[in-house]
């Protein structure tokens, strides 16, 4: 496993870049996204909720998910009723309510018991057997060098590094084996464009009907026909064109090697095939870009996009284009991705978070002997992560002591 090289020349920062955070957390600011479709309302989340138990569907599930249900159903109660909720309610947020509207009536519980342990676990710090999240990289190879990523740092994406690479179907699948069933979030992306594996559009018609909430992040430069289809057949819940300007010349100064143009005419191309060929499709579409500075108007991204998007968001910075220069901080909240979500690379590599984009955290390959998802979820490395963390003792783990992320 290649480590990062200690001493490099800090990467310089933007101009563009002004937004300078002290703590992020997961999720979108109130005032940084707005849903385009149509959501469902509380009264209606909750009415099909008592309707699913009404049916039978609550003996159908393990008695700790009918608790959680139990639970879900009590925060609903109380925010009709307008009492202060408990640490432990959790109802949906507007973005959520928007993609429950698009699942199945027989799916109710089973995403909302998704959604219960993707944001409340990761508060309450409970750990199960899997993790609500797995994060699967196709590629670490990437077409952009965005102002923001670790792209820019040609330490790690120089072809030397030894840190760039495609995923095989084979593994791909031997992931894919390993969760199915016991995790229902899925992302294919992490530290490059998933597009750029040309066994992309294999890779996700092989999680046809084993996840709930398959999403795929692109930044929709190699956007063609073909893999239009291709996404649209499939049966994922989400996907994510990574854009993040309304205007052309901030855009192509963020996304350095892409032309908005270019973009444009993919998201009209897919938003027709959408339209004409698709009309039935559940698929949410979501346009999201990075929040670096005050000249990124959600209103004029919102204007800009909305006619190919369900709902446009700007996700909060985090300074991760050098993450090993960055100064210490004095964060000492718990990182929440430790109880979120995992991430497996191209290679097998199993690692923590993507801040740690050159995997200083990481003791896992899920291409050696005995190393499953779930075996390294609840292992004794990660957990000393997780016990670091809770401690205060985050200071004492590189990259987290850079890190905001809490």
């Amino acid at each position: 496993m290649a480590t990062p090289r200690r001493g490099s020349r800090p990467t310089p920062q933007s101009e563009l870049i002004t937004e300078n955070p002290t703590g992020r957390e997961k999720g979108f600011k109130a005032e940084n996204i707005r849903v385009i479709a149509p959501t469902a309302e509380d009264a209606e989340v909750a009415k099909r909720l008592a309707d699913r138990l009404a049916a039978g569907d609550g003996h159908r599930i393990n008695p700790s998910d009918r608790t959680l249900v139990a639970t879900i159903q009590a925060s609903y109660e109380r925010k009709r009723a307008g009492v202060s909720p408990e640490v432990e309610d959790f109802t949906l947020s507007d973005h959520e309510r928007r993609e429950f509207r698009a699942v199945q009536p027989t799916d109710t519980l089973r995403y909302l018991i998704y959604r219960y342990k993707y944001q409340k676990h990761p508060e309450l710090k409970v750990i199960e057997q899997h993790p609500p999240c797995v994060q699967i990289e196709p590629t670490s190879i990437c077409n952009f060098r965005c102002i923001m990523c670790y792209q820019i740092d040609e330490t790690f994406s120089h072809k030397s590094s030894g840190f760039m690479g495609h995923m095989s179907l084979d593994l791909f699948k031997k992931v894919i084996d390993q969760i199915a069933g016991s995790v229902e979030a899925v992302t294919l992306a992490s530290r490059g464009e998933p597009l750029l594996n040309l066994e992309i559009l294999e890779m996700i018609a092989y999680c046809r009907g084993k996840f709930l909430a398959l999403k795929v992040n692109t930044n929709a430069a190699l956007l063609n026909e073909r893999m239009a289809h291709g996404l649209l057949s499939s049966d994922m819940q989400t996907l994510v064109f990574s854009i993040d300007s309304a205007d052309k010349e901030q855009y192509e100064r963020i996304r350095v090697n892409g032309n908005f143009e270019k973009i444009l005419a993919n998201l009209e191309l897919f938003q027709k095939l959408r339209e004409t060929q698709y009309p039935h499709s559940q698929l949410v579409v979501r346009i999201s870009g990075v929040k670096l500075n005050e000249h990124q108007e959600i209103d004029r991204m919102s204007n800009q996009w909305k006619r190919f998007a369900d709902v446009v968001a700007f996700t909060n910075y985090t300074p991760w284009q050098d993450s090993y220069n960055n100064s210490v901080n004095d964060v000492t909240t718990p990182c929440t991705e430790l109880w979120r979500r995992m991430f497996v690379w191209w290679d097998g590599t199993v690692n923590p978070c993507d801040f740690d984009y050159k995997s200083v955290l990481s003791h896992w390959n899920i291409t050696e002997s005995g190393q499953t998802v779930q075996d390294i979820w609840t292992s004794e490395q990660y957990d000393d992560l997780r016990k670091r963390h809770l401690s205060g003792n985050r200071g004492s783990l590189d990259p987290c002591r850079r890190c905001v992320m809490m």
